[in-house]
């Protein structure tokens, strides 16, 4: 399984951005989808996740700017980013793992099932 994030770049304060993430090849089933980030100097941090059932749990920071979605159908995963704030400058990752990881985990895990894609940066001016 490979992802790929596409849509990062720079804007203003207040402005909005939309992720891609693409993966090829075969998901479990079971698998849920996520967008996590990480800021220089700062822990890798789960921004949005969405579950194989659709379940859906936002960080904290993000909760009512940022939207997820998914369409399992093209195996994509969208992150729609509104009111986009300077603190929101990260690179941005995208990944694919079983649901319960997506939700409680933020680095990759042994075992083969955990697949990210590389990061796409970010970055949001004052």
């Amino acid at each position: 399984v490979q992802l790929q994030a596409s849509g990062g770049g720079l804007v203003q304060a207040g402005g909005s951005l939309k992720l891609s993430c693409a993966a090829s090849g075969t998901i479990g089933s079971s698998n849920g989808m996520g967008w996590y980030r990480q800021a220089p100097g700062k822990q890798r941090e789960l921004v949005a996740g969405i579950s194989s059932g659709g379940m859906i749990k936002y960080g904290d920071s993000v909760k009512g700017r940022f939207t997820i979605s998914r369409d399992s159908a093209r195996n994509t995963v969208y992150l729609q980013m509104n009111s986009l704030k300077p603190e929101d400058t990260a690179v941005y990752y995208c990944r694919t793992a079983p649901d319960i990881v997506v939700f409680t985990t933020t680095s990759q895990i042994p075992g083969g099932m955990d697949y990210w894609g590389k990061g796409t940066l970010v970055t949001v001016s004052s």
